[in-house]
């Protein structure tokens, strides 16, 4: 079940001095300085009380924790190799691993193990109460022939569903599912294979894409949205689709053709000690959970060709249709090296994303463009909100450590304002990064409520962007040894 806020804290919250004489101070900052301020932790001169305490809504995690649980297997192991799976790199192994996963749901659940070595294959389907298990030394290579990836299954393509070919490790409608070990999953996408259907020469995804985006604003029913074979959109690696009980633990991940992990409207999710290692793909996010409620994500490493971890909740016609939201979403001690942003919320933001907590993060790379960050537009709807950040470590990043952009793709204006606002940050020490804030709301329809206490910025080097925002408050934040 969605928890909603209590009314009176989201008002007094909401209730903040209007932000045009703050943003007017913020924006006019002079150009770095040595860093003379508190620690992010510390208090100021005035005592604690001027920074006020930390929010109550911090109490919701551990309320939040005690719901999510892995799920557990039967004590039953399926070796692939039992069911003719050749570890050697070039053996097709496809049909093992359906054979596997097969016996070992008609068994009643378990794991289906992969030893060390290289199997070559093409799409995975996980059901009920299976474990997909990497030994040390295994990895799991697929196959760039998309052709090994049909037939179709019900998908979603950057918050749109649609018919397309599978994601390499699939389950729809299955309960308890799992992904361990400390083997690789590889999914081999280069300049060649998958990646060139991002760009404009054909391949290329752009006429895909407007089509799937006019046939969700047309109503079309999604079995009716067929791509696939002659089309051009790249599926995710791993994607768990309404699933429940979800457990992604321990493996590498590397090279997916789009996305790496994303979970659509699952339930009760832990993504724990992962590691994506994918940083030269386009739009390789790292882990995107989609309209899903309960998930942690803790001591995961991030190295990735656009968002670290990504919050989403579909998009524009086909997330309105859909309605499912994100909520109750727990960022725990993970690493973001490379990114376009650390923690992420959006673009796909239609169907809500609320109750987001992220703490304990450190998050540097000369390519890590931002730290926090929040996009969507008018053409999305949808709100985020109740949205807290704590104790976050950013070395570098190579544009704002905070933004939050309700122009993303450079539209400003449409039928489906987004209610952005309610974002909390705390305890944040940045580096070296050209801005502390991008924050860029809608003329029409402001960013509503940021508030940034006990925060240390070390070297700015570039005025603040800050327009179309009320309640942005800063309390004991400290900017090139300058308390602003």
């Amino acid at each position: 079940m969605i928890e909603s806020s209590p009314g009176h804290s989201r008002r007094r919250f909401l209730a903040a001095a209007a932000g045009g004489l703050l943003a007017t101070g913020v924006a006019g900052r002079a150009g770095p300085a040595a860093a003379s301020g508190p620690s992010a932790a510390g208090s100021s001169a005035s005592g604690p009380s001027a920074s006020g305490a930390e929010p109550a809504a911090w109490a919701r995690v551990a309320v939040i924790k005690r719901r999510i649980r892995p799920p557990r297997f039967p004590r039953r192991t399926f070796p692939v190799t039992g069911h003719g799976a050749v570890g050697d790199g070039t053996t097709m192994c496809t049909d093992a691993f359906r054979q596997a996963v097969a016996a070992c749901a008609a068994a009643g659940g378990g794991r289906v193990l992969v030893p060390a070595g290289t199997y070559l294959t093409g799409a995975i389907h996980l059901a009920d109460n299976v474990e997909l298990h990497l030994e040390a030394g295994a990895t799991i290579a697929f196959s760039r022939d998309p052709a090994d990836y049909l037939p179709v299954v019900h998908t979603r393509y950057e918050g749109v569903e649609l018919m397309n070919y599978s994601p390499f490790i699939y389950a729809i409608d299955r309960t308890n599912v799992a992904i361990t070990g400390s083997g690789v999953i590889d999914g081999q996408a280069d300049a060649t294979h998958w990646w060139d259907w991002s760009g404009d020469p054909p391949p290329s995804e752009r006429p895909d894409k407007d089509l799937l985006a006019r046939l969700a604003e047309e109503g079309v029913p999604v079995a009716e949205r067929v791509f696939g074979t002659g089309h051009h959109l790249r599926p995710n690696l791993i994607q768990l689709y309404r699933c429940r009980n979800v457990l992604i633990e321990g493996v590498t991940v590397k090279d997916s053709p789009m996305w790496n992990i994303h979970p659509v409207q699952c339930t009760n999710v832990t993504v724990r000690e992962v590691t994506v290692d994918s940083p030269h793909g386009p739009n390789n996010d790292g882990l995107d959970p989609e309209s899903c409620v309960d998930v942690l994500i803790e001591r995961c490493e991030f190295n990735t060709g656009d968002d670290c971890v990504a919050i989403k909740a579909g998009k524009n016609a086909d997330g309105r249709r859909v309605n499912a939201p994100s909520a109750n979403v727990l960022v725990d001690s993970c690493v973001m090296r490379d990114g376009n942003g650390g923690v992420t919320i959006g673009s796909e933001t239609t169907g809500g994303v609320r109750w987001v907590f992220a703490w304990n993060c450190t998050m540097s790379s000369a390519r890590l463009e931002r730290a926090v960050r929040i996009k969507t537009n008018p053409e999305r709807g949808g709100y985020v909100r109740d949205v807290y950040f704590k104790d976050i470590t950013v070395g570098q990043a190579a544009d704002a450590v905070v933004e939050v952009a309700l122009n993303y793709e450079n539209k400003s204006t449409g039928p489906y304002y987004p209610d952005v606002g309610a974002i909390d940050i705390r305890g944040l020490r940045a580096g070296r990064a050209p801005r502390a804030f991008n924050l860029i709301g809608n003329p029409a329809n402001p960013i509503k409520g940021v508030r940034v206490t006990n925060s240390v910025f070390e070297e700015m080097a570039e005025a603040d962007v800050v327009s179309d925002v009320t309640g942005f408050e800063l309390r004991n934040v400290w900017v090139n040894g300058h308390r602003v």
